[in-house]
């Protein structure tokens, strides 16, 4: 188990649960918001070190506007149907990585391997 916090904003309450049970097996801490407003009042409450943030429910100023104020939190997105031009967008916003919705697998490797990054740069 990695000693990080995690903050989870996914639209679709199915996909929240099973992502959320999939890194409590790896995180400290997981925390599921319902908005992008309570992810921004959850990442300094919780001391998260990782964001994932469904752009399909929020976008991808949301995502640079989390990478301003949270510039030591890495950001992994996830979209329903992401691809290789959304996986750019994102980057170009702040994001650390993109990824489709339903990769648990990959968003937890994307968030497992951004934590550790973090926690290296500090």
């Amino acid at each position: 188990m990695q000693p990080f916090s995690v903050v989870v904003f996914q639209s679709d309450p199915r996909i929240a649960q099973h992502l959320a049970a999939s890194l409590a097996d790896q995180f400290q801490s997981v925390h599921q918001a319902h908005s992008v407003g309570e992810m921004r009042t959850a990442i300094p409450r919780y001391r998260a070190h990782v964001a994932i943030l469904d752009v399909e429910a929020s976008g991808f100023s949301d995502v640079e506007r989390l990478h301003r104020e949270f510039p030591n939190v890495s950001i992994v997105c996830t979209h329903r149907v992401a691809d290789e031009e959304m996986w750019s967008e994102a980057l170009n916003a702040g994001a650390s990585d993109m990824c489709p919705a339903c990769d648990t697998k990959g968003i937890l490797v994307s968030a497992v391997r951004s934590a550790t990054q973090t926690r290296v740069a500090a």
